[in-house]
Order: structure tokens, then sequence, then C-alpha cells
């Protein structure tokens, strides 16, 4: 791909601003890392002393070195078994983050219509909630087993399927996209691993947010700097 215009954190190929928001129907957001400014595994694992090892396989799962990316989520949740339910409200309530401008860009495409969604390898019980918080329209997320008030360091299957990887995060873009009769080249994808790949290479304008090398490779926009509302300035002049 050609090389990038640039601009104070923010680059851009392949467009030419100003965009219209109103263009596009979908925004779809993966959370670690993206929505947030934090990977929620990983502080988990460390209130069970074992952020290092978890740690590690996330990081090495987000460059895209481990193939079998559901196998590695499985790694990593099985290493939280016996972790007392309660913990997780913690993670929430005093490690969870929204990244900054997530709010702004969130409260400028609803403005704009366009369908807000998060979809990540995460888990439901901090998308519930941030889908309140942020008034998302709709999630997609895994869901961990919790039995006697401790975690069994297994996931749930779903109606839609097992887990949620990077081809089930592109599914539900698409299914998004034909429910709301439009198709994908008037989404917007927004993430930052590997696994955040199908969605962006789908999406019709794929946002790369303080992204992995192989990511930021193949992404039109590059947020390099700064907060998630950067990328309104692709769309000020017009959206307005």
């Amino acid at each position: 791909m050609q090389d990038f215009q640039s601009d104070a954190g923010l680059h851009w190929r392949g467009i030419e601003p100003p965009l219209a928001l109103s263009d596009y129907k979908v925004i779809a957001f993966d959370m670690d890392s993206t929505l947030i400014a934090i990977e929620t595994l990983d502080e988990m694992a460390d209130l069970m002393g074992k952020k290092a090892e978890v740690a590690a396989l996330t990081e090495a799962a987000m460059r895209g070195e481990i193939v079998d990316y559901k196998q590695s989520l499985r790694q990593r949740v099985a290493l939280l078994a016996g972790m007392p339910a309660e913990a997780l409200d913690e993670v929430y309530d005093r490690r969870l983050t929204l990244n900054p401008g997530v709010e702004a860009l969130i409260a400028a495409c609803k403005a704009a219509g366009l369908f807000c969604l998060l979809v990540t390898g995460g888990f439901t019980c901090f998308t519930d909630r941030l889908r309140t918080r942020l008034g998302l329209d709709d999630v997609r997320a895994n869901v961990l087993e919790i039995e006697n008030g401790r975690l069994t360091g297994r996931l749930l299957p779903q109606p839609w399927g097992d887990l949620c990887d990077g081809e089930e995060k592109r599914r539900k873009l698409l299914e998004v996209c034909a429910a709301l009769g439009v198709g994908p080249e008037r989404a917007i994808a927004v993430g930052d691993g590997a696994n955040d790949l199908p969605m962006l290479r789908t999406a019709g304008l794929s946002v790369a947010y303080h992204a992995k090398p192989a990511v930021r490779r193949e992404a039109k926009v590059a947020i390099d700097q700064g907060g998630l509302d950067q990328l309104l300035r692709l769309f000020a002049a017009r959206a307005a």
C-alpha cells in the first residue's frame, strides 16, 4: 500500500479528506487497547499473579505470531481458573479506563446516524457495562464460565458460535451491515491487533489505533498520537 499522508499523529492513504461521516452507517470497535486503555485479560491475570505469562501470550497474538487465536485465548483463560468472580469488578472499577477521545468519537458517530458496534475477544462482564456507559448499539464478546463464584478457566459457547475471534468480528460486522441494508464499504472498523485485521480488511474505512505494525501496514488510517477523536479530523469539514 502507498505511503501515508500525515498530519500531527494522524495518517491516511487511499482516501481524499474531507470525508462525510454521514456517508458511513456502521462503526465497529475493538475493545482492549482500542476503546479502553488496558488489556483486560492481562489485568485479570495480574490479580492472580500470572500477568507476565498471560501478557506474553496476548502480545504474541496481537502481533499475529500465534496462528490459532482461539487456542491462544483458551490457554490464557485457563490460567485464570479459580479467580473469584468479584475480582472482575475490581478490574472494571479500578483498572479499566477509556482511551482518550472515545466518548467524543462515539457521540459524533451517533449524531451522524451511525450504528455503533463493539466486537471483541474480551468478555461480556466488561462489554455489558461499556455498552450501557457509551450507548453502544450492539456487542459481540465472549462469556466466562463461573461456577460457585469462581472462574472455571473455560469459555461458554453461545448461539452464534464458540468464541469471538477475528473471523467472528468480521462476520458480525457483515451481519450488522446486512441488517441495515448497506454494504461493508459503508462501515468503519477500528482496531489495534492482528485479530482485528479480518474486519479492517472488510470495512470501507479501516483505522489502526496505536496499532501493531502488521495492522498499521494495512489500514487506510493510522492514529499514532492522541486519542480516537483524531479520526474526526478527516470528517470535520463536512460532518459539522
